[in-house]
């Protein structure tokens, strides 16, 4: 299995948001969902639209972990949800397939969208996990490295496997080091 990766430039992430409104409204707000909420695919499909609709909050049962979780729709997210679902049933699933009745799409049908997206801008290693781990990424970039708040939003138990999950690698470093200014 491939390794995948955060996306970490800001430019790219609105190059593929954009991308992917151009071409399907669901799938731009599956990405969008992944970006803003770091839940794991399996669980962003499971998703209804009533589990989304005029709520501050998603309430899920994780399903690897089978604990019980609350994240918040931060308002961006909320806007582009209330116009998503404006004309959707409370019973639809909130990434619905074309294919069946009320059926969410595949696991496989998300990383394809996703694949397809990271290939229109040359990238390699990004699939549906990298949804969470730029989440992560930049809410660690955003906290100013509260890593026990990620820990936290992803059951992590140690700092070393949220670091290396989110990918902070020699690069993040060494521009962290660049950035000190003490003055002198």
């Amino acid at each position: 299995m491939e390794t995948v990766q955060a996306i970490t430039d800001p430019s790219l992430i609105q190059d593929i948001a954009d991308y992917l409104k151009q071409k399907n409204t669901r799938d731009y707000v599956l990405f969008s969902m992944g970006i803003y909420t770091g839940l794991r695919i399996a669980d962003l499909l499971k998703l209804r639209v009533r589990d989304v609709r005029d709520q501050d909050h998603i309430r899920i049962k994780e399903g690897k972990t089978k604990k019980s979780k609350v994240i918040k729709i931060s308002s961006n997210l909320a806007r582009l949800l209330k116009v998503y679902t404006s004309d959707k049933e409370d019973y639809e699933y909130l990434f619905k397939s074309r294919v069946g009745r009320n059926q969410p799409i595949s696991r496989e049908r998300a990383y394809a969208i996703l694949r397809e997206a990271a290939h229109e801008f040359g990238l390699k290693h990004i699939g549906c996990h990298s949804m969470r781990k730029t989440f992560g990424y930049w809410m660690y970039t955003n906290s100013k490295g509260n890593i026990a708040l990620l820990m936290d939003l992803f059951n992590h138990s140690r700092e070393e496997i949220t670091l290396r999950y989110i990918g902070l690698n020699q690069r993040d470093k060494d521009q962290a080091i660049d950035e000190l200014d003490f003055g002198i």
